[in-house]
């Protein structure tokens, strides 16, 4: 057995909260991570966008989480999204029906990501809006922040947050596009920054 002397940072292992990575194309993405909403939901939207670093540059490896509430507004309660077979203990994925309101994307060599969902409702006094994870290299604690979709300027305008950061509430609300998706590219610093949250 081998004692780690905690106490002692020089025989501590760094743990991937410690280093820069990147990890998160091994054991985090799932098969159909992205395909948030049930089968043929008549409420269900895509949004897709690009993860760029301070030169503007897409970021291969970056892993977006996102998570929403249903149409109604209330927020789901359900499992799913990591069911496993309980005689392998192997992957099932999904299930097609449950809505559990959570998925994961990992970006391709272009920077891209895209996830199906539902359109989320409202909560409260904010506008509805899908909430985001960013992890990605040269993070070493990862990213929140809100995707509002347009449509509804009374509730963009009345929502607290879109409110408080002032001229750089565009980096928060998605772009429509003509074929009825969503763009939202994630910049994480320079030109264009996107506005990013702390929780305390």
């Amino acid at each position: 057995m081998t004692i780690i002397d905690t106490a002692d940072p020089d025989q501590v292992l760094p743990t991937p909260s410690h280093t820069v990575g990147p990890f998160y194309g091994y054991a985090l993405p799932f098969p159909g991570g992205e395909e948030v909403a049930p089968l043929g939901h008549p409420d269900t939207i895509t949004v897709h966008g690009r993860v760029l670093d301070g030169a503007g540059d897409p970021l291969p490896d970056a892993l977006i989480e996102l998570w929403g509430p249903r149409p109604d507004g209330t927020v789901p309660r359900v499992d799913g999204s990591l069911r496993r077979d309980p005689a392998t203990g192997g992957h099932l994925g999904r299930n097609g029906v449950e809505f559990t309101g959570w998925g994961r994307s990992q970006t391709d060599a272009g920077g891209h990501w895209y996830a199906r969902t539902l359109r989320p409702g409202a909560r409260g006094r904010n506008a509805p809006y899908l909430g985001v994870c960013v992890f990605a290299r040269g993070l070493l604690v990862h990213l929140f922040t809100r995707i509002y979709l347009p449509g509804d300027d009374a509730a963009l305008a009345a929502d607290p947050l879109l409110a408080r950061v002032g001229d750089r509430r565009d980096t928060l609300i998605a772009g429509a596009e003509p074929d009825g998706t969503y763009r939202f590219d994630i910049r994480l610093q320079g030109e264009g920054e996107t506005v990013f949250l702390e929780f305390q």
